[in-house]
């Protein structure tokens, strides 16, 4: 049984606090009002308390505070939902996962901003595009989590879709709204290796006596030298109010922050604008919008903090040699050992890696209903999604990394780009003790990508010149909804899309097309008589759904058309004394389709007391079908590697989410949420196109050429690790190189790895409370995860050969000393950690000093906040929370301080 108990060990102090405060909100007499909900659906919206799918709403009063990107606003605030920032570099991003992965090639969700689909994946210079969007300028977030209520965006929305909607004007006199936060950041903590001590006795307990000699006398803790505190500001102005007809909301923000890590700084000035004006006595509404950013970045060589852990501690961090900067350096026979670990600050000093990301997004939406029929609207939606982004990459002659080529010079461009043409016809109709809500429409999507040639430059050598690269993809749609709310007791919804994507493109237009159908089932149980009167009962609503959505991401383009390629630098053809570029036929797939996921979605929504508790409980099933992945073939092909239709994923889960307000009195009120959540993708067909226990390798690793830790296969959880099964002496000692001969068949080899656990967690636990008196405000959210195992790379670099090796000392992580393995076991189960965790998200406390200006139209609010608090863990690395669950020596997340003020005028 696994050890939680650090993790759960407060549990019982917030079920006692929860308890005591529902026992004082029986007592409590006060009468609520029962507010609708509005949320959306994709092409419209519903009233909450009509919805048949599994939706979440979280609107801008539910935010996390100080976020700098849009996805942490809601990190830990609903099931299901899995949000994971990919660093601690500044403008890192996030990924997003809802209900777990269920597919080989891409699992993230769809991003619909104001009704415009966009692209998150990235242009150069930029790993995230949503981290180009201001948080400061949203409103809400809808998310469609299950097939019944995202099946209406078809073919991208088999990984879920979250509906963003940012802040509009409202008609009235001019307000502004000024924020500035000021924050610092701070590292978590360092890697636990060997210190100066340790390791100069390890060494000469190990080591042979030419070794010995290298030592040096110094003690130098790499990992603090690479590290500072990183000072930063966020500021936003908004001015917002109507001018006669036109309401507007005009938005200015500057973001500025300095990473944790030594050399990086991101930078983001963000412009937004929305016009709402109505015309023809309100029958014709338009939504203009305008979003615009631009990101300055210098990222810092993020080598540095693997060399950080692994540079003698014994050495100084200066030479005398010049030739490095004067950094001290590893030499071998005169010159620079390039095998040898590279000096941290070195590393981070003799590169230069500077990015400018230009995103623009403007939209246009018109919205009118028809002055001959008013239940009747048509909804016209225009956008151009474009972003660019281009930078540079240097490495100084006199550094180590570009000692030997006399320094690199990289000057790297790309722009993507989509345009969006999309209109519905919506008719709303209340006939007898029927609501009609149907919407038909269609949509045309282009997406463009733009990479030109490159050329790297070296100080001494030839240049490496790369080649264009140009591609565009088209997506069509035509889709319906129908909606009934009978007797306002029972709700039937059911939706048909149907999509072509030029990914699919096979000469033909076989392939081309998919169905996404759904249909979704409501019964409200509380407007039944036999409940209706019960007032304790606010909300009873049991909810059903089955629906299929699609994923059409290949990680390529055109995968199924025969195409060329133009050569490679080190593949062209000598005619003479020339080199000539060839067109080169590429391995193709006329036969690829959609990867297609049913889901079928079971769920309760309740209220009692007037709402002071309720929530929902969803259980769910998704079946993913020809899932897409890049496998082996039969020889005689153009490649020995084919993109192919090859497996299937069934995933079950559980959410629960429950919202209770122990207190609300005149002067104070406690809100408090817990969610849970549950879900196992397990892989459950593989095609025979490969053989049936062919495992897709995952999870690249560092130490050796090429070398994987995870694995895909039948019968097994997604992305499960992939080892052998350590043997321990009497003593419980790992063996060196010892493991379990699991197939018995008296020899060690790749056929004894097993499967031991995966990254997929056990449970996800979110927790977050607010508390008002009078003015004063105390806010906080924690997150848990439990079975969150771990791959500790750092920890299997550790041995004694790897100390003492290639001309060169290396630190090592502190298991080193208690394993005191000969040579790296990058393999043995002993490195898959359970990396289970608590993790205080935020907390803040808050101070509202009111009308400062005496003129009953100002206010001023005032926040200190600490996010990243602390982790509670039994892993033994920095952080337990890993993208991907590889510790590589990650960019780890910062504790961060922060002093906020909010002027309203």
């Amino acid at each position: 049984m696994r050890n939680y108990s650090k993790v759960l060990k407060i549990a019982p102090a917030f079920l006692l606090a929860g308890t005591i405060m529902l026992e004082a909100q029986q007592r409590d007499s006060i009468k609520q009002r029962d507010i609708e909900q509005v949320v959306l659906i994709g092409y419209g919206k519903q009233k909450k308390s009509d919805l048949t799918g599994s939706v979440v709403s979280v609107t801008a009063k539910d935010f996390n505070g100080g976020s700098t990107s849009p996805e942490q606003l809601i990190q830990g605030k609903t099931p299901g939902v899995q949000i994971t920032t990919n660093g601690g570099a500044p403008g890192s991003g996030s990924t997003i996962r809802l209900r777990g992965g269920s597919s080989f090639v891409s699992n993230d969700p769809l991003i619909v901003i104001d009704g415009v689909p966009i692209e998150v994946g990235g242009v150069s210079g930029a790993s995230n595009l949503l981290a180009s969007i201001n948080p400061n300028d949203i409103e809400s977030f809808d998310i469609l989590k299950d097939a019944s209520s995202a099946a209406i965006y078809g073919n991208r929305a088999a990984n879920g879709v979250i509906l963003i909607t940012t802040k509009k004007g409202t008609a009235g006199k001019l307000k502004v709204n000024f924020t500035t936060n000021m924050t610092v950041s701070t590292k978590m903590g360092n890697l636990d290796v060997m210190t100066a001590d340790e390791f100069r006795n390890f060494v000469n307990t190990f080591a042979s006596n030419e070794y010995k000699a290298k030592l040096g006398t110094a003690k130098t803790n790499w990992q603090d030298l690479i590290y500072q505190e990183a000072w930063g500001t966020d500021n936003n102005l908004a001015l917002s109010g109507g001018v006669k007809w036109l309401p507007y909301r005009l938005s200015i923000g500057y973001n500025h922050q300095n990473g944790i890590l030594k050399t990086n700084e991101f930078k983001r000035t963000s412009l937004g604008l929305n016009l709402n004006p109505k015309f023809f006595d309100n029958h014709l509404t338009i939504n203009a919008g305008f979003k615009g950013s631009f990101m300055d970045t210098r990222f810092a060589n993020e080598g540095a903090i693997g060399a950080a852990q692994q540079f003698d501690p014994t050495q100084s961090v200066y030479s005398s040699d010049p030739r490095f900067g004067g950094y001290n350096e590893w030499l071998l026979n005169g010159g620079l050992n390039d095998l040898g670990t590279k000096n941290p600050l070195g590393l981070l000093y003799g590169t230069r890696n500077i990015s400018s990301v230009w995103r623009f997004l403007p939209s246009l939406q018109l919205d009118y209903k028809f002055h001959f029929l008013p239940d009747l609207r048509w909804n016209v939606n225009l956008a151009y999604d474009y972003a660019k982004g281009e930078g540079v990459a240097q490495t100084f002659p006199n550094s180590a990394s570009g000692y030997n080529s006399l320094g690199s010079y990289n000057n790297y461009e790309n722009e993507n780009s989509s345009k969006l043409l999309e209109t519905y016809f919506n008719y709303v109709k209340k006939v007898g003790a029927v609501n009609l809500d149907l919407m038909a429409g269609y949509s045309y999507q282009t997406f463009e990508t733009k990479t030109p040639a490159i050329t790297t430059y070296f100080g001494q050598g030839t240049p490496s010149t790369g080649q264009a690269f140009e591609a565009e993809r088209v997506l069509l749609s035509y889709y319906g909804r129908a909606i009934f709310t009978i007797a306002n007791k029972y709700i039937i919804t059911g939706s048909m899309r149907r999509d072509g994507s030029s990914n699919f493109y096979n000469g033909t237009a076989d392939n081309l097309w998919g169905n996404f159908p759904s249909v979704a089932l409501a019964w409200k149980i509380k407007e039944e008589s036999f409940l209706k009167d019960v007032n304790t009962i606010t909300n009873l609503k049991l909810r059903a759904g089955w629906g299929e959505t699609g994923q059409q991401n290949v990680n390529g383009f055109y995968p199924a058309f025969a195409r060329y390629n133009i050569s490679s630098d080190g593949a062209q053809y000598q005619f003479g004394n020339q080199f000539y570029y060839l067109y080169r036929p590429e391995q193709n797939n006329p036969n690829l389709v959609w990867e297609t996921m049913i889901t079928k979605n079971i769920g309760l929504d309740f209220g009692f007391f007037n709402n002071r508790v309720n929530g929902a409980v969803d259980v769910f099933k998704k079946v993913s079908d020809n899932l897409i992945a890049r496998v082996p073939v039969a020889a005689g092909g153009l490649s020995n590697y084919n993109v192919l239709n090859v497996g299937k994923i069934e995933n079950e889960g559980i959410e629960v989410n429950l919202n209770v307000v122990p207190v609300k009195t005149e002067k104070a009120t406690w809100d408090l949420n817990f969610n849970f959540s549950k879900f196992n993708p397990v892989v459950t067909y593989i095609s025979q196109d490969v053989s049936d226990d062919y495992i897709i390798r995952t999870g690249g690793i560092s130490g050796g050429t090429g070398n994987t830790i995870q694995g895909i296969t039948k019968g097994q959880v997604l992305n499960s690790f992939y080892v052998y099964q350590q043997l321990y002496d009497t003593n419980g000692k790992p063996i060196n190189g010892a493991y379990v001969d699991r197939n018995n068949d008296g020899l060690f080899n790749e056929s004894d790895k097993y499967f031991f656990h995966s990254p997929n967690p056990d449970a996800i636990f979110g927790f977050s409370t607010k508390f008002t008196y009078g003015n004063w405000d105390l806010g906080m959210s924690m997150r848990a995860v439990l079975g969150n195992y771990v791959y500790n790379n750092a920890a299997a670099n550790s041995s004694i050969q790897d100390i003492a090796t290639n001309g060169f000392l290396k630190n090592g992580e502190s298991s080193v000393l208690t394993y005191q393995f000969s040579k790296p076991e990058y393999f043995s189960d002993i490195f898959i950690e359970d990396a289970s965790f608590l993790r205080m998200d935020n907390l803040s406390l808050g101070y509202n000093f009111g009308d400062f200006l005496g003129n009953n139209k100002s206010n001023l609010r005032v926040t200190a906040m600490a996010q990243n608090l602390f982790v509670i863990t039994n892993y033994t690395g920095v952080d337990p929370e890993v993208f991907g669950n590889i510790d590589n020596g990650f960019y780890q997340r910062p504790k961060v301080y922060s002093l906020g003020f909010n002027f309203q005028f």
